[in-house]
């Protein structure tokens, strides 16, 4: 039987099953192994070996040294990890796909004995067993454990399934002349090189491509002279996946995915040079003879580990080619860079970038309710441009990391659940922390415009008020950054004399209006200060309670019930509350 369409389709058919069952495969034991693997990249070093082990280890896992590249293309945009620790990753990460070459070899006739036993445990025969025995975990568990394992045994199986169909469907070709013609033109190295970084750019892995190009070397009509520049076409398509992840992301990201690049080229270039120029004057023996699949992972992994040795000195020049190639330029860092989408797959990560987004509109809002009181006390002349960056950032950060958690899975363990609950109730304090402010703002540069400024004795009380909403601000932001670990535990004393420095403020407020002691159109805007004052208080004693009750495991987040239980009926509240009454009260003579 010849090779006919339905031989084309049963080949696209497994392919496809190939495919398939690496991403379960990958995502299964990625999952399995939990966050962790994402978690040691975060917090990389500086070292170049370990980088590179680390690399290796989890592009073994995860079964896609694109996937690991997009993984890093991610860190390094979000801040995470500088361009040159995530070169050593990079050159890591391309040893590591070597691993599924080398495991589909496997089922070559040399590979294993010719026992029964043997034969059983082969990954072609084996397949069949993992794929039932996954679809009976599948069918029996319903926690993530259970998934995880039930995805690694379907994709183990699928994969193999698919390589054995593709082979059943290639078998035919070793009949056509054509085909062995194809490869014959394929032997010139610039058309080979170029028709493995298409195969491999379209199906962005080059894990897939190099699996198609071991199923096809079932024919015996592919050489070695074709396969190996292919090999190394294929190891220069995979950089197109990081191309695309980099797109619209920082200069830094863009020149990671170009050291990816870089080394795959220079590395096929070398390789190409030396091999053809052993060729072309000892020779090499075996270069016009059948290769098999144990042959092209051979290789395969030869020239990443060699081209790996190769760069290791040099992994500088891979970052100043990266930086001359994507020049430095004027680039304002954009804090919500951390809110990466590669992350969501990993919700403990991306939960982290998203907290520290969040505390990032808490300094924001800190530094605008500084600017405010300065000009609100004393007329200072108000930085208008920088208040505004800030309360632009905070709109849009409600907004985009309001989304971003939205995008955050929604079977999330408990802690995690607890977490994200509390990131979605910060992120509005915060923000509407920056609308009081605003407000204030807006005031103070009416006032200035009007020329109108308050009494002595008003901006005195007031000023009071202002010191004791700045430290129950600076409390509340340094409790929930984790700076000052017990800060938020003093912000809900503070707040008991900031609610009695309203009412004392209003009233005397009030009766100097009454004498004429104030301006009524400044005492208007008094009012309305200690008012805003007071509001600000109000949402840090929600953060601050907030911080705690997820520190202490309580994912209910009922401020009023928890702040009774945790503070109200406590010897160390009321002696916070004692001191703070001392500090702020007792110079107003109250």
């Amino acid at each position: 039987m010849g090779f006919d369409l339905l031989s084309l389709v049963r080949m696209a058919g497994g392919l496809a099953l190939f495919v398939y069952g690496m991403g379960v495969m990958g995502d299964g034991l990625e999952r399995a192994a939990g966050p962790a693997l994402e978690r040691t990249l975060q917090k990389m070093t500086g070292n170049l070996f370990r980088s590179l082990l680390l690399g290796v280890l989890v592009t073994a896992v995860i079964q896609s040294s694109s996937a690991t590249t997009v993984m890093v293309v991610g860190f390094v945009n979000a801040g995470i990890m500088t361009l040159r620790q995530s070169v050593g990753v990079i050159l890591g990460a391309n040893i590591g796909t070597t691993v599924t070459a080398q495991l589909l070899r496997l089922d070559s006739g040399g590979a294993l004995g010719g026992s029964l036993l043997m034969q059983l445990i082969r990954p072609k025969n084996l397949a069949w067993l993992a794929v039932v025995c996954g679809v009976l975990v599948m069918m029996r568990s319903k926690g993530r454990r259970g998934r995880s394992a039930a995805d690694i045994l379907l994709g183990f199986g699928l994969l193999f399934i698919g390589m054995s169909s593709m082979e059943a469907a290639v078998a035919p070709l070793a009949e056509l002349p054509q085909f062995a013609s194809l490869f014959a033109a394929v032997s010139n190295p610039v058309l080979g090189i170029l028709a493995g970084t298409v195969v491999t750019a379209v199906i962005q892995s080059s894990s897939a491509s190099v699996g198609i190009l071991q199923a096809l070397s079932t024919t015996g009509l592919i050489r070695w002279s074709a396969a190996v520049p292919i090999i190394l076409g294929q190891n220069i398509g995979t950089c197109i996946t990081a191309f695309l992840s980099a797109l619209g992301g920082s200069k830094n990201a863009r020149r990671t995915a170009m050291v990816h690049f870089y080394f795959n080229l220079i590395g096929s270039a070398v390789f190409l040079v030396g091999i053809y120029t052993i060729q072309y004057t000892i020779g090499l023996p075996f270069f016009e003879e059948a290769i098999g699949k144990s042959g092209i992972a051979n290789f395969h992994t030869v020239f990443n580990v060699g081209a790996t040795l190769l760069f290791l000195p040099f992994t500088g020049v891979l970052v100043k080619l990266a930086e001359g190639t994507v020049p430095s330029g004027r680039e304002e860092p954009d804090p919500l860079a951390r809110l990466e989408p590669r992350f969501l797959s990993t919700p403990q990560l991306a939960l982290d970038q998203a907290r520290q987004c969040v505390a990032d509109m808490g300094k924001a809002a800190q530094e605008n309710v500084q600017f405010c009181i300065g000009g609100i006390l004393n007329g200072d002349a108000l930085p208008e441009q920088q208040f505004a960056k800030n309360e632009a950032f905070l709109d849009r950060a409600e907004v985009e990391i309001g989304k971003y958690l939205v995008a955050v899975r929604s079977d999330l363990p408990e802690n995690l659940r607890q977490m994200h609950a509390e990131l979605l109730h910060s992120l509005s304090d915060f923000e509407k922390v920056g609308d009081y402010a605003q407000n204030i703002f807006d005031r103070a540069q009416d006032m200035r415009a009007r020329g109108l400024r308050f009494s002595g004795d008003a901006a005195k009380e007031l000023g009071v008020m202002c010191a004791a909403v700045t430290e129950q601000l600076r409390l509340t932001v340094a409790g929930y950054t984790g700076s000052e670990p017990n800060a938020a535990e003093q912000v809900e004393p503070l707040e008991e004399i900031v609610d009695d420095l309203k009412d004392l403020l209003k009233e005397r407020h009030i009766a100097r209006l009454g004498s004429e002691g104030c301006e009524m159109q400044a005492g208007v805007m008094y009012l309305d200060a200690v008012h805003d004052l007071e509001k600000i208080g109000d949402h840090c004693v929600n953060l601050a309670v907030y911080t705690l009750q997820l520190r202490d495991g309580h994912g209910q987040f009922d401020t009023h019930s928890y702040s009774k239980r945790a503070y109200l009926t406590s010897e160390a509240f009321r002696s916070e509350v004692a001191r703070y009454r001392v500090q702020y009260l007792t110079p107003l003579g109250s």
